[in-house]
């Protein structure tokens, strides 16, 4: 699905025009990435929760030439989805492991 898809569909079920969906899910959108430039996480009870971890220095390795390389200390943006959220969408999903 991508953000034109779930404008539409917010927009059928709301009766929304979907310009105003448009704006609010871009605002929502800008709204966490600027939360999480400050370092702050984000919890969406229910859903999940958007958090910032700190990944170590490691040694890589260049898949072309084989070459090891080091991989320096970085910041990435992760989210977790909530125990309720991954319950539902398994139960709902049981005939795709059949």
């Amino acid at each position: 699905m991508t953000k034109a898809d779930l404008v539409k569909v917010v927009s059928e079920d709301t009766g929304i025009i979907r310009k105003d969906v448009a704006l609010a899910v871009d605002s929502f959108l800008e709204a966490v990435k600027d939360a999480m430039k400050d370092g702050k996480h984000i919890e969406i009870r229910g859903y999940g929760t958007f958090k910032l971890k700190k990944r170590k220095k490691r040694i890589g390795r260049n898949p072309k030439t084989e070459e090891k390389v080091i991989v320096p200390e970085r910041i990435v943006p992760t989210f977790k989805f909530s125990r309720g959220f991954k319950e539902n969408v398994n139960e709902s999903n049981q005939d795709m492991l059949k």
